[in-house]
C-alpha cells in the first residue's frame, strides 16, 4: 500500500471493519467508518469509545472518495454502487487482513483457508500452539479480527482463518505458514458463477510467499492438483494425503489406521482412533494442523496430548442429544454441498437430513449417491426449496418442506425410527430465515431440547 498514514475509510462496521478502524486510529490515520446498513450496538459502542467518526444507513460519497486508502469489509461485493465509484476513482482498496499485516511486526502467521474445515483446523492449530505455551491469538473469521488483535493485544503468533473474500483484496499479506485444505464450488454468486475465479481467489493465500515460507496442501484434492499443474508455487510445499505415503518427504499421510507426520526428518505418528475428532474430513484437518505445529517447533508429545482431548467446535458436527433412540447432530456450519458430503460421510446410521437455506448456486449432483445410500428423508428448511426437490425427487421418497427450525426438528423426529440420526447439514447460507449459521444452529438445538 502506498500511503502509510492519511485518510482511512472503512466500508462496513462489523468485526473486521471496526478492527481495522481501531488499528488505523492507533497508528495515526484519520479514520472514517461508513456502513450502508445499521451498525450493531456493540460495534457502535467500540467506535464511540475510540473516538472514531462513523455513519450508518448509507455512504457519504464525498467523504468515502476523499480517502487515501479504503479497507473494504469482506461481505461487500464489487457490484454495489459504492465500490463501483471507489474503483472508478482509483483509490487503493485492501482487506482488513492486508491492513493488519502492515503492523504485525516480527510476529509469525499461520493462515488457513479452504472451502470446508477452516474453522475446525484453525481452532485446532491455535489450541496446539496455546497448549504448547506459545504467545498466540485466534483471529480472522473466528475470534477477534486480525487488525483488532494487533491493536489491542499483539502476540508473537497469529492463527488466522481467512476466506476467499478476505484474500481478494490483499497486496502484501504473506503468511509464514499457509494451509489450503480443499477447494469445492462455493460463493459462486460472488464470483460471476465462474469456479475458476473462486479457485484463483483461494490460491492468493500463497501468492506472496517465498521459499522460506510453507504451503501445506491437500494432495487428494483434484481441483488443487489441477491448479498446481498449470501454476508455479514459490513457497516450500508440503502435502498431506490419504491415498499413499509421502515417499520420505515432509508431510502427512494415513496408513493402517495411523496418522503419520514428517518434518525435518523427524516422524510423528498416532492411531486415528485416539483422535477426538472423528471422520475422514477431520483426519485431513488434523494432518494439516499437525504439520503446521511441527513447523512451529511444537514437540510431538504436546501434539499427541492436544489431539487426544480437542473436542471440536459448536455447529460443526456437534452432538446435541439422543431423544428416545434418535441422535440429533448440529452441523449448521455446513453451508455448501461439499460440507454436506463430509457430514454424510461421517454418518453410520440411517439419516434424516435437514437441508436448505439461501442457495448459492449449489450443484447437488455430487451428493446424490451418498444421499441414496444414507438418507431416509429430507426435511427442507429454505424459503425456496425447489432446487432440493428437483435434485432429490428420484433419490429420496420423502421430502418435506418446513418454515422454522422447530417445525423441521418435529418433522425430522416424526420421520425417524429408533437408531436413526437427524442431521442438520443445510448446504446453504442461513440468511433467508436466520441471522447467521450460529443462530440457525442454536434454534435447532433449542427445538431438540423441547421435544
Amino acid at each position: 500500500m502506498s500511503a502509510t498514514t492519511g485518510r482511512l475509510v472503512i466500508l462496513g462496521a462489523a468485526e473486521s471493519g471496526v478492527g481495522a478502524a481501531i488499528l488505523g486510529k492507533s497508528r495515526g490515520w484519520e479514520v472514517f467508518v461508513s456502513d450502508g446498513g445499521k451498525i450493531k450496538p456493540a460495534f457502535r459502542e467500540a467506535l464511540v469509545q475510540h473516538d472514531i467518526a462513523f455513519e450508518e444507513g448509507g455512504h457519504t460519497m464525498e467523504r468515502v472518495l476523499a480517502a487515501n486508502c479504503i479497507v473494504k469489509s469482506p461481505g461487500i461485493p464489487e457490484k454495489v454502487m459504492v465500490m463501483k465509484e471507489v474503483r472508478k476513482a482509483g483509490i487503493e482498496v485492501c482487506s482488513e487482513i492486508e491492513f493488519g499485516y502492515r503492523y504485525k511486526g516480527d510476529s509469525k502467521i499461520i493462515a488457513i483457508t479452504g472451502s470446508n474445515g477452516k474453522s475446525t483446523t484453525t481452532m485446532l492449530t491455535y489450541t496446539l500452539l496455546k497448549d504448547a505455551g506459545y504467545d498466540v491469538a485466534l483471529t480472522g473469521n473466528i475470534g477477534y479480527s486480525f487488525a483488532r488483535q494487533i491493536a489491542e493485544k499483539p502476540c508473537q503468533w497469529y492463527v488466522i482463518e481467512v476466506s476467499s473474500f478476505q484474500l481478494d483484496d490483499i497486496h502484501t499479506f504473506r503468511p509464514d505458514v499457509a494451509i489450503l485444505l480443499n477447494i469445492t464450488p462455493d460463493h459462486l454468486d460472488r464470483y460471476d458463477y465462474k469456479f475458476e475465479n473462486y479457485i484463483t481467489s483461494k490460491f492468493r493465500i500463497t501468492e506472496n510467499q517465498t521459499p522460506n515460507d510453507y504451503l501445506i496442501i491437500n494432495r487428494d484434492d483434484k481441483v488443487i492438483n489441477n491448479y498446481l499443474t498449470n501454476h508455479s508455487i514459490h513457497a516450500t510445499t508440503i502435502f498431506f494425503t490419504m491415498s499413499d505415503q509421502i515417499n520420505g518427504n515432509d508431510g502427512g499421510f494415513i496408513n493402517d489406521g495411523h496418522m503419520h507426520i514428517r518434518h525435518d526428518s523427524d516422524y510423528f505418528d498416532m492411531s486415528i482412533h485416539d483422535l477426538t475428532l472423528k471422520g475422514k474430513h477431520n483426519q485431513y484437518n488434523s494432518m494439516a494442523a499437525g504439520i503446521s505445529a511441527r513447523i512451529a517447533g511444537i514437540r510431538k508429545e504436546k501434539i499427541r496430548e492436544t489431539f487426544t482431548r480437542f473436542k471440536g467446535l459448536a455447529h460443526r458436527l456437534e452432538y446435541v442429544a439422543t431423544v428416545r433412540g434418535v441422535d440429533f447432530i448440529n452441523d449448521s456450519k455446513a453451508t455448501n454441498v461439499n460440507s454436506v458430503w463430509f457430514a454424510l460421510e461421517s454418518m453410520d446410521k440411517p439419516t434424516i437430513l435437514i437441508l436448505g437455506g439461501q442457495d448459492k448456486g449449489n450443484d447437488y449432483t455430487e451428493i446424490i449417491e451418498l444421499v441414496r445410500e444414507k438418507v431416509k428423508a429430507i426435511i427442507c428448511l429454505g424459503v425456496d426449496n425447489t432446487p432440493i426437490h428437483e435434485a432429490f425427487r428420484n433419490a429420496v421418497e420423502t421430502i418435506i418442506d418446513t418454515t422454522s427450525a422447530q417445525e423441521a426438528v418435529h418433522a425430522a423426529y416424526a420421520a425417524a425410527d429408533n437408531g436413526d440420526v437427524v442431521l442438520l447439514a443445510p448446504g446453504c447460507a442461513s440468511f433467508d430465515r436466520f441471522n447467521n449459521f450460529e443462530d440457525r444452529g442454536e434454534q435447532f438445538k433449542e427445538a431438540v431440547k423441547s421435544l
